[in-house]
């Protein structure tokens, strides 16, 4: 009779701190659910559920985990407020009226569930590290935040090589950030970044993690990324950059995401390798998929100054104007115009 005393109260307690965590999720902001490390990564893989659709992932963890509030998350998504508000609540609502728990997922479902939780972090931190609208260029701490969290997923599963690449990837990028952008805002590009002030210990780590992540040889597309981002950040400079390598890593990376924008940076490597024809070749396989993609038309503008048709370059600068609410993106192709 104690034994099963205990069991029930056990079970009780259990079933109060579930309900708990749930309404926590519900009618959170952020900073009500930030707790210990593990109630983070519990928080993550709950938002990243299969049942939900990926839409509804990634704006569920930017908004009870990260931290976003509803209007940018919105402005990351191109949409309304509205709109992101439901979607933001239908996501809540299924969670609790499909039972999903609260906790992280058993061994034999964790795989299935791990790449949507990369790819959220991963989305993320590109609007940390460059804000697709908003008064900032950047959004520093929502970079280091997701940054973080793939730390504490590393820790979790140090044997996960795109676990691992994810992390690089952002360290490595995260190791210029000081950099990126002048005192008045204004975007620095990688070939003027000033590399002595480059984080040259946050390099070396990551670099490290790269190297680790490719013994175990299980390759995947953030390992790869972490691979060319290590190519710039280990160069002594941009002329000593390592072009062959990184479009040897591109054509890999297309074989896990054989998607328009990692064409496009190919054709960038291309570019650097070949020449501004064959790049300008490689782009115009890309005309109509990146028809409103604003560093297609961008690039696109500088291939045809470098070849000399430069009565084309102000219409392709015009639109990639049209198509960027990044200031600093904005004043950039604002000072090419010129």
């Amino acid at each position: 009779m104690t034994t099963a005393r205990r069991k029930a109260l056990d079970r009780l307690r259990r079933g109060k701190t579930y309900m708990e965590k749930l309404s926590l999720l519900v009618a959170s902001s952020s900073n009500e659910v930030r707790g210990e490390q593990d109630d983070r990564l519990r928080l993550i893989f709950t938002c990243c559920h299969p049942a939900l659709s990926r839409e509804a992932q990634v704006a569920l963890t930017l908004r009870a985990v990260i931290g976003l509030t509803t209007p940018e998350i919105a402005r990351a998504f191109l949409t309304s407020e509205a709109t992101m508000a439901q979607r933001i609540v239908r996501a809540k609502r299924k969670i609790v009226e499909a039972g999903i728990p609260y906790r992280m997922p058993d061994a034999d479902e964790l795989n299935d569930r791990l790449d949507d939780v990369l790819a959220v972090l991963y989305l993320a931190f590109n609007e940390g590290y460059l804000a697709t609208s908003g008064p900032s260029p950047a959004r520093r701490d929502l970079a280091e935040d997701a940054c973080w969290l793939s730390t504490l997923l590393m820790r979790l599963l140090p044997n996960e090589p795109e676990v691992i690449g994810l992390v690089a990837l952002m360290q490595l990028h995260l190791a210029r950030a000081t950099v990126r952008f002048d005192r008045a805002g204004g975007l620095i590009l990688l070939k003027d970044q000033d590399r002595g002030r480059w984080d040259q210990q946050a390099i070396r780590e990551a670099s490290a993690m790269v190297e680790r992540a490719s013994w175990l040889r299980r390759p995947g597309p953030y390992q790869l990324q972490a691979a060319i981002a290590a190519c710039h950040a280990e160069a002594p400079s941009w002329a000593e950059t390592d072009w062959a390598q990184i479009l040897l890593l591109y054509s890999s990376l297309l074989v896990f995401w054989p998607t328009p924008v990692v064409r496009l940076n190919r054709a960038i490597a291309l570019r650097h390798v070949a020449g501004a024809e064959a790049a300008l070749t490689e782009l115009q396989g890309l005309a109509v998929e990146l028809k409103d993609y604003h560093l297609y038309h961008s690039t696109r503008a500088q291939l045809l100054r470098e070849l000399g048709r430069e009565s084309e370059v102000p219409a392709a600068l015009n639109r990639a104007l049209e198509l960027t609410d990044n200031p600093a993106e904005r004043a950039l192709l604002q000072r090419r115009m010129g």
